[in-house]
């Protein structure tokens, strides 16, 4: 039987080891933390150490970056094993990871790439949850891209190939909200359609990060899902949209690059706070 997703309905903040000392200083309105699988694969040392004080007092989330769930060649098996030892020693309450590829034989991209949407992917990435969560006897949780591209062979619309593979295989969703504000300004779409078709029942965590508009070769904007920078007043709009349909779901802020003091990566996720208690008045009204 599968263990399944069960982080608190409430905002949490991506550890950074900078931050430890500031975290256990004093009480923190954080509901719980996330981390990178693959900066823990190792047997010990100061990650561990930190990572083992951390748990004994927040819940946990392990987000994964290196699965490479989109590939069509098999899963890597030791970095799938090295994944499931560590979930065992800390068993956070959720594990995630993207709909993406990033590996191709012996070569690891530092980029999350994206797939073809088609018949043919979709039985890849459903074999692929599959076998990620007998391996892990848990429940995965599949992140939606943020994309600079679209493929031509592609014939089934985003939404509607991650609820299929959440209706074969029964994992959970992971809805970045921010991907989808980049998505959608980068293919000349709307947030909301994709927001309001989006298989909400589905989703146990939301991801919230900022993002920064560069140009393409032919001059016009290109939004980047950089996470290095506060969250756009936009998503914090499209986000209090999505909970005021669905009520309070685990949140988290994600800032990876030029990341600030604690302070201010705090701040970010009272304000996540807010929204996610502001809904859980009204449904209770």
């Amino acid at each position: 039987m599968q263990r399944m997703s069960s982080l608190p309905a409430s905002a949490g903040i991506g550890f950074k080891p900078a931050h430890f000392r500031d975290i256990l200083a004093a009480a923190q309105p954080i509901g719980f933390f996330e981390v990178h699988a693959e900066n823990y694969m190792g047997a010990g040392g100061p990650p561990h150490a930190q990572l083992g004080a951390l748990r004994e007092r927040h819940a946990l989330s392990v987000h994964g970056v290196g699965l490479s769930i989109g590939s069509m060649r098999p899963l890597d098996r030791v970095h799938l094993a090295r994944l499931k030892a560590l979930c065992e020693r800390y068993q956070p309450e959720s594990f995630s990871e993207h709909l993406a590829w990033s590996s191709h034989g012996e070569v690891y991209f530092n980029d999350l790439l994206p797939l073809p949407y088609t018949s043919q992917t979709l039985a890849r990435v459903v074999e692929h949850v599959d076998e990620v969560q007998t391996v892990l006897g848990r429940q995965m949780l599949l992140e939606n891209p943020s994309t600079y591209l679209r493929f031509a062979e592609s014939t089934i619309p985003e939404v509607d190939f991650l609820a299929e593979v959440a209706s074969r295989t029964g994992c959970g969703l992971l809805l970045d909200i921010n991907n989808v504000f980049v998505s959608s300004r980068n293919h000349g779409t709307e947030p909301l359609p994709y927001l309001d078709s989006f298989p909400l029942d589905t989703v146990k965590e939301i991801h919230l990060g900022g993002h920064h508009e560069e140009a393409d070769d032919a001059g016009a904007p290109l939004l980047i899902d950089s996470h290095g920078s506060p969250v756009a007043d936009v998503v914090w709009t499209l986000y209090a949209h999505v909970i005021a349909r669905t009520g309070p779901i685990a949140t988290l802020i994600e800032w990876d690059n030029e990341v600030p003091d604690w302070s201010t990566l705090r701040a970010e996720a009272v304000v996540a706070q807010g929204i996610l208690g502001r809904a859980a008045r009204a449904s209770a009204a």
